[in-house]
């Protein structure tokens, strides 16, 4: 059967054509200026492809020690992050789905109030510092290792199981842990794989709390130094000098590409969880 277009079917497509363009455009230019040489850049030729293809900058940034150490720290911090967030999330959010449970609409109450008020910058800082997490990887992962909209979100996936699952586990002698490790987890991979890309995209751009926390240059995430460059707009790179007399303009292109190679590799994951990630985020939020 054919269909008939219709005059909205025509102005959604392009309204949703000109979004798709708005959202592309800054990645595509600043992918193409990296990828173009100073002299096209400087006349500004480039638009949506490189002109000159030169991949000098890239080498540059590829090659700063600092950029390889933050990518390492980033990396690590994202992985240790995100494992970390997930078992306290899903452990808490399986514990709150009992409605049996002691002191269970307190505990809820206390949770959702988090949403509302927080202890503010200062105070929290002492907290941290109290624990001796001040210049460590422990200050980036443990402090925002849980969202309470996560645990919100995980809480009812976990109310809306079957009874019979977890009855059926209790009548093979599993007790509540085992229940929770050996059944509702692997239950769980769907909101599971939801929830650990929101964690994970949250760490991966998260400068704030290196800001805060971090102390030691050697610890500092991708972002911080992706930061530092923008705004100074120069690295620490001997290399950023000899590729070009234009120190301005070889700067510039090396923010666009920093910027590429920071933003990259957590585009590439998006598209493996993708079928997770619709699915959790409707389970999540309709159950119960």
């Amino acid at each position: 059967m054919k269909m008939k277009l219709t005059g909205f079917d025509i102005l959604l497509f392009i309204m949703l054509s000109g979004v798709v363009f708005v959202t592309l455009y800054p990645f595509v230019y600043m992918l193409a200026v990296s990828l173009s040489s100073n002299v096209h850049v400087l006349k500004g030729d480039v638009f949506l492809w490189p002109k000159g293809l030169n991949f000098d900058v890239y080498r540059v940034v590829l090659q700063d020690p600092l950029i390889l150490r933050a990518y390492v720290n980033t990396i690590l911090y994202v992985v240790l992050g995100t494992a970390i967030s997930l078992f306290v999330t899903a452990a808490g959010a399986f514990a709150i789905s009992k409605k049996d449970m002691l002191f269970h609409r307190g505990f809820m109450t206390m949770i959702v109030i988090t949403m509302f008020f927080g202890g503010g910058m200062i105070p929290t800082f002492l907290v941290v510092k109290s624990y001796g997490l001040v210049d460590t990887i422990w200050g980036m992962v443990l402090p925002t290792a849980v969202s309470t909209w996560n645990l919100i979100l995980m809480r009812t996936f976990f109310a809306g199981l079957p009874k019979e699952i977890e009855e059926s586990g209790k009548i093979d002698g599993l007790n509540e842990i085992g229940v929770f490790f050996r059944l509702a987890l692997p239950l769980s991979k769907a909101i599971l794989a939801t929830i650990g890309l929101f964690y994970a995209v949250g760490i991966w751009n998260n400068f704030f709390s290196a800001m805060l926390y971090l102390r030691s240059t050697s610890l500092f995430p991708l972002q911080v130094v992706l930061r530092n460059i923008v705004l100074q707009g120069s690295s620490n790179s001997s290399e950023a000098t000899s590729i070009s007399g234009d120190t301005l303009l070889v700067d510039e292109s090396l923010k666009f590409a920093t910027i590429i190679v920071s933003t990259l590799p957590i585009l590439m994951v998006y598209p493996f969880l993708q079928k997770y990630f619709a699915k959790g985020a409707m389970i999540g939020s309709i159950k119960g």
